[in-house]
């Protein structure tokens, strides 16, 4: 369920004020297409572009009209949250990323940076200069 990853965020915004707590719109994969979760969501005003597993997609079907509609689902959103888990699975490359070593977050978020650092460095596009 989202609830503990939620209440945890902040979102740091432009301007003076006070950090936000709700993001705009949250991308997950099948595994988090739970009514619950989307109910949480929807009461707190965040939109989900979460796909529905097939199981789910085939009970409502069985059950016609009574099933209910399907939810809305935006495809150029979910492909955007592959972006997303190729930078985690990178992370995860690192054994003091993947195995949380660091008991503290300040700790932990530092040891996320170096290895951001490390992966982006690692990932730079050198084009070969021009000679003539």
């Amino acid at each position: 369920m989202f609830i503990p990853v939620l209440d945890g965020l902040h979102i740091r915004r432009r301007g003076p004020g006070r950090p936000s707590r709700r993001p705009d719109r949250v991308r997950g994969d099948k595994a988090y297409s739970s009514h619950d979760n989307r109910t949480y969501l929807r009461r707190r005003g965040i939109e989900a572009a979460i796909a529905q597993p097939d199981d789910q997609h085939a009970k409502r079907r069985r059950k016609g009209q009574a099933g209910g509609r399907p939810p809305a689902f935006d495809k150029a959103q979910y492909r955007r949250r592959s972006a997303v888990e190729r930078c985690v699975s990178k992370w995860k490359q690192y054994r003091a990323v993947a195995s949380r070593y660091d008991k503290r977050d300040c700790i932990f978020n530092g040891t996320l940076a170096v290895a951001a650092i490390v992966i982006w460095l690692r990932d730079v596009v050198h084009e070969p200069s021009e000679t003539t």
